[in-house]
């Protein structure tokens, strides 16, 4: 049966929350004093494929503690062990993206730990539409587990971590390009939703559930859905890394944190298989590339980039 997973209250403002967490993690510091901790990056669903290859690189890269994170505590600390036995030196922190607990138990650790964040790489996600894979589960089952990971999963992430970012942050949504090919194939009244400036995470929301009631109903594709739950959950991703980007812009714009979307590519993993024409360091060039902008950069910021590039969405 699908997992249900509770949802963190919309925030209004970054600092509100900020002092919030700090307060229930028992930490009394203020931002201002938050800029003298050590630098801290963190990449969810760590443990193999292109997340392994991302805490790998930024190990090598960043100046600063990386923490690997992975709902199966056993091969995170495994995926550490490898990292070690390199030379490297991350450090391990369990995370279910789908619990809200657990997310908020990695949210007082930095907070104790860093007093903030300074690099975040929302990888974690799960494909259940392997063509190759004959199975029974219904499309309307795989739609919602799909639909709780990677969309609510990692909007509870940015609920609960975006307040930490120190100025200078960098934020990045592992989406897909079948984001994209999702979006075209949606009716023209749903793209226009998907496509617009001025949307609000509160919709984006709605459209999230109604796609997943509609699967149950039957009536997805009349109502204008695609047939891939995995290209409608990576939509999601992409517009909400658009919207978390302007409210940025609006509430910390001196801060000069960037926050964007990307695709890794077609990368060799368990998700993809084995024929896809990427390496999994080679699909974390994009990722990487974003979460070390360096720090005068002024973009790419609210943008779905591809090969480094800006995918117009």
């Amino acid at each position: 049966m699908p997992v249900y997973t509770q949802h963190a209250p919309d925030p209004h403002t970054w600092y509100s929350l900020a002092a919030q967490a700090e307060r229930s993690a028992g930490v009394v510091s203020s931002h201002p004093a938050m800029s003298s901790c050590s630098r801290v990056a963190l990449v969810t669903g760590a443990n193999k494929g292109v997340g392994f290859a991302i805490a790998r690189a930024l190990c090598r890269l960043f100046s600063g503690d990386v923490v690997l994170t992975a709902r199966d505590e056993a091969r995170g600390r495994a995926a550490v062990q490898q990292l070690q036995d390199e030379g490297l030196s991350p450090r391990f922190h369990q995370l279910d993206i789908t619990d809200l607990q657990s997310i908020r138990a990695l949210r007082d650790f930095l907070l104790r730990e860093y007093g903030g964040l300074d690099v975040l790489v929302n990888n974690a996600a799960i494909y259940m539409e392997n063509p190759k894979v004959v199975d029974t589960m219904p499309f309307h089952i795989k739609a919602e587990v799909t639909m709780n990971t990677n969309f609510h999963g990692t909007r509870d992430v940015c609920t609960e971590l975006l307040p930490l970012m120190r100025p200078g942050g960098r934020v990045v949504n592992v989406s897909s390009m079948e984001s994209l090919r999702a979006l075209k194939s949606c009716s023209p009244e749903l793209q226009q939703k998907f496509r617009s400036e001025t949307i609000t995470e509160e919709e984006l929301v709605g459209l999230m559930k109604k796609f997943v009631e509609d699967t149950k109903k039957g009536v997805h594709q009349k109502e204008g859905w695609p047939s891939t739950a995995y290209g409608v959950t990576k939509i999601g991703v992409t517009v909400l890394s658009r919207i978390q980007a302007r409210h940025l812009s609006e509430q910390r714009g001196g801060d000069k944190i960037l926050l964007n979307a990307c695709c890794p590519g077609w990368v060799r993993t368990d998700m993809a298989g084995p024929n896809a024409t990427k390496s999994p360091e080679e699909g974390a060039e994009t990722p990487v590339y974003l979460a070390l902008l360096p720090p005068d950069a002024e973009g790419p910021h609210g943008q779905f980039v591809v090969e480094k590039r800006v995918e117009q969405w």
